[in-house]
């Protein structure tokens, strides 16, 4: 066996030429397996195409639409319940679909606008019964969950610690905010008053207390976590 480099006679043991040092290369031996770049099941992310994957989701919400136009208008050429099926698909689209056409879509955004989505909705199928109940009734129930669920989204967003604290408050204005559902649900509908949301209201103060309580003692909080193992 002679060096490739510079013809030197090489011992069948070398591995390296002694004149130039040039690396000997052992045709006959395998060569050892080489170590992974990644351990094993944490390869890196393969890189997506979002662009391609919203466009494939939004004709599919334009397929049921396109198709439910067709089978509406067939019949006597006059739209009659496709605004429904329209409404519903662009609260489902604005609410599941439309954040993803964002790198990192911020819910403080996108939370009032699935609500704004919801309200139009709810006018749209106010003004095609001629039903008279969105703004003494759909509009302030909207509102008010909105403030809540916006207010809980901001807070959780913004705040590093205290969290505990975000989600007793929500949780107990959730519950207090169902007495007045029960309110507006008599005064338009004119059903008796029964209590029902009082039974909520209870258990929401009960849980929100709880966790507001835990915010506040350290150590009962710890002596959970170590019960629970998170």
């Amino acid at each position: 066996m002679y060096c490739i480099k510079c013809g030197v006679r090489l011992a069948d043991t070398e591995s390296a030429c002694p004149l130039c040092g040039t690396a000997v290369c052992h045709p006959e031996v395998s060569p050892a397996a080489a170590e992974p770049l990644y351990p094993r099941g944490r390869l890196p992310a393969q890189p997506s195409n979002p662009a391609a994957w919203n466009g494939v989701v939004l004709v599919l919400f334009l397929i049921p639409l396109f198709v439910c136009l067709c089978a509406d208008a067939s019949p006597n050429g006059r739209l009659e319940w496709f605004g429904y099926v329209a409404g519903a698909l662009f609260v489902a689209y604005v609410t599941f679909a439309l954040p993803g056409w964002f790198r990192a879509p911020n819910p403080v955004v996108f939370v009032p606008c699935d609500f704004a989505a919801v309200a139009g909705y709810l006018l749209y199928i106010d003004l095609a019964t001629d039903g008279g109940w969105f703004l003494p009734f759909a509009f302030p129930i909207v509102l008010g969950t909105a403030l809540i669920c916006c207010a809980a989204v901001t807070l959780f967003r913004s705040l590093r610690r205290g969290r505990l604290y975000v989600a007793g408050g929500t949780l107990m204005a959730a519950g207090a905010f169902l007495l007045p559902i029960e309110l507006l649900i008599r005064r338009n509908f004119g059903v008796p008053f029964t209590g029902w949301s009082l039974y909520p209201l209870v258990v929401s103060l009960l849980v929100g207390g709880l966790l507001i309580y835990l915010a506040v003692n350290r150590s009962a909080r710890e002596t959970l976590e170590r019960k629970l193992f998170f």
